[in-house]
Formats: structure tokens, sequence, C-alpha cells
């Protein structure tokens, strides 16, 4: 989902107030030790951000569209395209110098300073609203300088919180020769940190709200001031940032864009209710749609995540069940599963022969009597040894699950040569198994794995009409499209890396390539990653790019 979809998708909902603009400005220095940052401690008002570290900022008032008349260096149509709005965009950088006077006393504008207790006073009254922004920047001789901000971040607050923010973060430099004080109103301690320090602090002492912790952790990457700014200013695009409200072992927090429970918890929770589970939690079912079930068996280890997922396709009225990929063979899995079905399990259909996945088959079988579908490999290793077929699938073949939820059968080889997908037609929701994995990328491992094959089953999958993934490692991945399309990038930019890395070395043995191709990956993985690179010369090979020699491998 694309940054327009989810900021329509977040302000569209009609049982909801609509989202208040805000505006934030995170002030930065040059200290003794690098870059810091200024943090205002709030007051104890019994809300959620009671106590909490923050940078100055707060609602977009009407009064700071006036203040326009005093302020110079960006105008209104250039504020506008910066922050993608048709109108009003200067008014969040005026507000942002605003709420920084008012917190902290720190005053982005040209013109005289005024001694201390004015300027308190002034603070005050603008606080309480008893003197206008920009009667008071009139009054005083100020020239308002928004171009001195720049454009940082876009947030908008989790659906579902009783009170929701549009907040647009800007950035700038502290002015020189101004001293900070908080109001002693809004804030009730500041003061100047370095991001990592910050961080770092104990949170039960030092509470940070996420769109916070996650600033800070991006200011920590610039020693100073100047590359910060440099950075904000340059031409890039702002996402916005909407976390969703989940739940899991750490109880409810926020989830960000980019970790893997987000895309599925906006389909589960859509109002963000806080139902919806952050985390992969073996043996507990969950339910993704009226005819799909998942549960997760409890072997996530290194290669398989967070465990194998087992779906349960099907329902309908005689909630009759067809099993995807019954998992390793662990009698309190199998056991889950049937637990989770809410009438008889009637087929078991396998995306392949791996060890964590099919070996469950024959004990499900055994209590069911449902017979067990897929295809035999074309070579033995790493498969399943005990594997027992009733049905060999073919490609493209549909199976009826229940009366409206069907599945389409797709060969997808590549990981494995026996290896399938399958399409809920009615959801348009693609099982691939170990075909695309979440936050992973898949190992070829030849004879069986074949990396031209892999390869050209993911560009056949392009041309599916789709809406999500359901893994079998990970949660369900929204953009199928760009998903695919990602792996495909991710795997030619690999394989021109060991095209260099063969020009440069060679002749080369697979583990010195290795050292190359995969340079900051740990140890316990380069076993698995000399198989995929193998899978790339081998590739490579049939092409006539390369060719093995008794040294090694050189280029063709």
């Amino acid at each position: 989902m694309n940054d327009i979809a989810v900021h329509a998708e977040a302000l569209a909902s009609s049982s909801e107030p609509a989202p208040r603009a805000a505006a934030t400005l995170v002030v930065v220095r040059d200290g003794p030790c690098g870059l810091e940052v200024l943090l205002l401690r709030r007051a104890e008002r019994g809300d959620h951000n009671s106590g909490a570290w923050v940078f100055p900022g707060g609602l977009v008032d009407p009064g700071d569209r006036l203040a326009s008349a005093c302020a110079a260096g960006l105008d209104a149509r250039t504020a506008n395209e910066r922050l993608g709005l048709d109108e009003g965009a200067l008014d969040h950088y005026l507000c942002a110098i605003r709420e920084c006077f008012e917190e902290c006393g720190l005053l982005f504008a040209d013109g005289p300073r005024p001694d201390a207790p004015t300027l308190r006073t002034w603070r005050q009254r603008v606080h309480r609203g008893e003197l206008a922004w920009a009667d008071l920047c009139r009054q005083a001789g100020w020239v308002l300088r928004p171009d001195r901000l720049a454009y940082l971040s876009h947030w908008l607050t989790p659906k579902g919180r009783a009170k929701r923010f549009d907040t647009r973060f800007f950035v700038a430099v502290a002015p020189a020769g101004q001293d900070t004080a908080h109001d002693e109103l809004e804030t009730v301690e500041h003061g100047w940190f370095r991001p990592e320090d910050a961080l770092a602090r104990a949170p039960a002492r030092f509470k940070l709200m996420t769109p916070t912790r996650v600033t800070l952790d991006l200011l920590s990457r610039f020693a100073h001031t100047s590359a910060l700014m440099a950075w904000a200013q340059a031409p890039r695009q702002v996402a916005l940032v909407m976390p969703r409200i989940g739940r899991g072992p750490q109880g409810e927090r926020p989830v960000m864009p980019d970790e893997p429970a987000w895309a599925e918890i906006g389909r589960l929770d859509p109002q963000g209710h806080g139902h919806a589970s952050y985390a992969l939690e073996p043996g507990v079912p969950v339910r993704l749609s009226e005819r799909v079930i998942r549960i997760t068996a409890p072997n996530g280890n290194v290669m398989t995540g967070p465990g194998t997922n087992t779906y349960l396709v099907g329902g309908g009225a005689a909630h009759r069940w067809t099993v995807i990929d019954p998992g390793p063979p662990d009698e309190a899995h199998v056991q889950a599963v049937l637990a989770a079905a809410t009438g008889p399990i009637e087929a078991i259909v396998l995306t392949h022969s791996h060890q964590d996945h099919s070996p469950a088959a024959w004990r499900l079988r055994e209590l069911t009597g449902a017979p067990v579908a897929g295809r035999w490999p074309a070579h033995p290793q790493g498969h399943d040894a005990h594997l027992a077929l009733d049905v060999e699938l073919q490609h493209g073949q549909r199976l009826s699950c229940a009366e409206h939820a069907h599945l389409r059968v797709w060969h997808t080889p590549g990981h494995a040569s026996n290896h399938l997908c399958f399409l809920l037609e009615e959801e348009k929701l693609l099982f691939t198994g170990d075909h695309v994995m979440q936050s992973s990328t898949v190992v070829i491992n030849p004879p069986d794995g074949d990396m031209t094959a892999y390869l050209d089953s993911l560009r056949a999958l392009l041309d599916l009409d789709l809406d999500w993934l359901a893994p079998g490692h990970g949660f369900l991945m929204a953009e199928p499209r760009r998903v695919l399309e990602g792996l495909i990038a991710h795997r030619l930019h690999r394989e021109a890396l060991v095209l260099q890395a063969v020009a440069r070395l060679g002749p080369a043995s697979v583990p010195v390539l290795r050292e190359q191709v995969y340079a900051d990956l740990r140890p316990a993985l380069h076993a698995m990653a000399e198989r995929s690179l193998l899978a790339h010369l081998l590739k490579l090979q049939s092409e006539g790019r390369v060719r093995e020699s008794k040294a090694g491998w050189i280029v063709a």
C-alpha cells in the first residue's frame, strides 16, 4: 500500500474524528562530542504522553496562517510542494516556529530579542491565547524564517487512539546566542542530548514515544548538524508513517510500517482496536479471513525464522478444511492444527517436501484419513525421506476446499523441484510456501534447487492478479507485485556481484567468492550462502558467462 493509499485509509473512517493537523520542530546543535538534540519533558497530565521526553510541537492554530504576513524566505507554493499539500503547508512551518518559541524560548526569526523577563511574559501570553502570534511578531518587529527549517518526516497517529494527530516534523539548527528555557506549563524539564545517549537511557526513567525514538535513531546516524541538514534539505520523498496498534508478548504497542506484521494488522484490524498480533505465536490459531486460519509450528530457528506456517483453507457452511503444509513432525503442532479446524479435514496439500513443511503429513493423515497431495522431487537431497503422496498435483489444477474456497495449483520450481504455490481464487491470496519468504531470501540449493527455474517462476507469478501473499514463514504480505519485483531485482543484483567477483578473483573457489559476495554475512549462514552462490554460478555457466576450471571458477 502506497503512502497516498495509507493516508486515505487513515482519514476516511466516518466513525471517528479526522486527525488534527500538528507540527513538531526537532532542534539540533553541535556539541563537544558531536550532534545534540533538544528534548523537553512533558508535564504529568494523565494521558499517554505524560512524562515523556519530546520535541517542541503542537496543534496548528488558525492564527498561524495570519503570521505568514510576518514571514520571509519561504513562499506558500514552495511549502505546499515540499509537504505535498494543495494549500496550508506554510501554516505547519509557522506553527512549528511558534510552538518552539512557546515551549523552550528559541525563536527562528530576524529582529530584536528582548530581555529574558519580557520574553517569558510574551511566551506565556501567546500560550494562554491572550496575544495573537501575528500581533506579537508585528509588535516585536520579528520576521519569521521558515526557510531555516527542513521538512523531516510525516507521522499519523494509529487508528483507534482517542486523539489522533497528522504531524509534520521539521528539523533546524538552534539559533546562535539564544538560551533555552522550558515553559513550566506543558513542559517541566529540558536538556540537550546526544541522540544515542537518549536512546540508551532506561525506558522506565526516560520515557520516549515511538516517533521520538525513531527520530532519535535517524539523528544518531549524523555526526554533525551540517551533514544532517544537507541530507534533510536535499530533494527526497518524505514517506507517511502511520503505526498500527498490535498486541503480543510485550503487551499492546505501536507497530511500525517496516515491521513484518504491519500489513497484516491493517487487514485484520482496520479500525485499530488492537486485537491483531505483532508476533507469530506457536500453536495459536489466527483467523486471517472467513476462509483461512494460520497455525505456526514451534520450530523457529535461523533457517525457518519465526516457524513454519500451516494453513487451514475452506470453512463455509459445512466447515470443510484443506491443510496446506502440515509442518514438522511435532505432535503438539499436529494437535493444534486439529483443534483449530472447526470441522473435518478432508485434504492435505504440500507446497514442497522439505523437512519443516511435510513430515507431519503422515500423522495428520493417520488421524483424519485425509489424502496427501503434492509433487515428487526430482532429487532426494534435503527432502522428507518418508514422503508419501496419494495424489500428484499438476500445474493449473483446481482444488475445491469448500463451496466458496478454491485453490489453483501453480508449479514454481526453484527453491525445490517439486515446489508449488496455491492461489485462493476468491481472495486473490497466494500461499507461497518457501518460494517467497518474509524478511529473508530463499536458499537455492543445487541440484534440486535451480536459480534459473527460481527466477522464471517468480516472473511467471507477475502475470497473476494478486492482492496478498501468505508465506510459509512470516505474516501476510501486501503489494505482491512490488514484493516479487523486489526479489527478482535482488537476485539479479547478487548475480552481478557474483560475476564481478569471478572476473576479479578467478580462478576462485566458491568459499573465496562467498567472502566477496556475502561479505557481511554471519558465519552461521556461510554454508547456505555458498549453496545459493553455487546456484548463481550454475545459472551463469548455463548462459555461457562463466565456467568451472580445475583451479576454480573463471569468466568464460
